[in-house]
């Protein structure tokens, strides 16, 4: 790529992965502001008050939306011809790096070999950057460009998510009844409601996973399947509310995607309940 510009690369993904941490999309605002239309009970009305104003003031100061900044991951789109040269590898990572300096991101970096990081005794990284991106996620775009995407995923979140396998016996609502049921117990887990549940359903563990990632680069609040309806609906009905004060919006919406499946009694599923402040989602296209 002779006509690669580095530097403007690296501006851009420390720009994309600020907005990430910093703002709303449009309809995730719309639909803060429908649950709080539609919210009878005065407490849980006023958490979803809050949890707007506060994601207007961090859009405004291009601010963190909450002090868990999260983990950066990447899902990189590439076109038919377009191409992804290691240097634009690099130019993401310093751009990933630059954007956790500028957010800035919370530093939760642990130091040390496999042992001292696995056991949080290499100390801690106090630089912001030292939280280094998650493996890179790449797939397929019908336009001819290098799209990215970046998430910044919180502990909260990863802590209730769960990734498991389903007996299915050949019925979908078995599948459904058990994601409901995980959904509900980590939306009340969690606390840092109302949620966007996260579903990702594949042939493995590293595909329902990789599946609910995309869930939520592609969802949209406005735009829910019947399926995703339905799950919304039902842990809705579990008066969690709001953190967990009782209300109409457990859950603002449902994003899930049903990868490849095979002949085989389990599906594999991955239930996140993403926290109030999730997805933390922005895109750029740098070629």
């Amino acid at each position: 790529m002779s006509n690669f510009d580095y530097k403007r690369t690296v501006n851009r993904v420390s720009d994309t992965l600020v907005n990430a941490g910093s703002i709303f999309s449009e309809d995730k605002k719309e639909a803060f502001t429908r649950a709080i239309a539609s919210e009878d009970n005065k407490n849980a009305k006023w958490v979803l008050e809050n949890i707007l104003e506060n994601a207007m003031a961090a859009e405004k100061n291009h601010s963190p939306l909450c002090d868990d900044t999260g983990i950066p991951h990447l899902v990189l789109e590439v076109g038919l011809d377009a191409n992804v040269s290691g240097r634009m590898l690099d130019a993401i990572r310093e751009g990933v790096a630059e954007g956790l300096r500028k957010l800035p991101g919370r530093p939760m970096g642990i130091m040390g070999d496999d042992s001292h990081r696995i056991n949080q005794s290499g100390g801690l990284d106090l630089d912001s950057a030292g939280v280094e991106a998650a493996p890179i996620l790449i797939r397929r775009c019908e336009e001819n460009i290098v799209r990215l995407h970046i998430l910044m995923l919180g502990g909260g979140p990863a802590i209730r998510a769960k990734t498991y396998r389903i007996f299915h016996k050949h019925d979908t609502k078995v599948v459904l009844d058990e994601i409901v049921k995980w959904g509900i117990e980590g939306v009340a887990q969690l606390g840092c409601s109302p949620c966007t549940l996260s579903v990702g359903i594949g042939r493995s563990h590293f595909e329902a996973t990789a599946l609910m990632m995309q869930a939520q680069v592609d969802g949209r609040y406005h735009t829910q399947s019947e399926m995703e309806q339905e799950i919304t609906k039902r842990v809705n009905e579990s008066d969690i509310g709001p953190l967990g004060l009782h209300g109409k919006t457990s859950v603002l919406a449902t994003f899930m995607r049903v990868g490849p499946q095979r002949a085989s009694g389990v599906r594999i599923v991955s239930v996140r309940p993403c926290c109030c402040f999730e997805p933390r989602l922005a895109t750029v296209d740098l070629g």
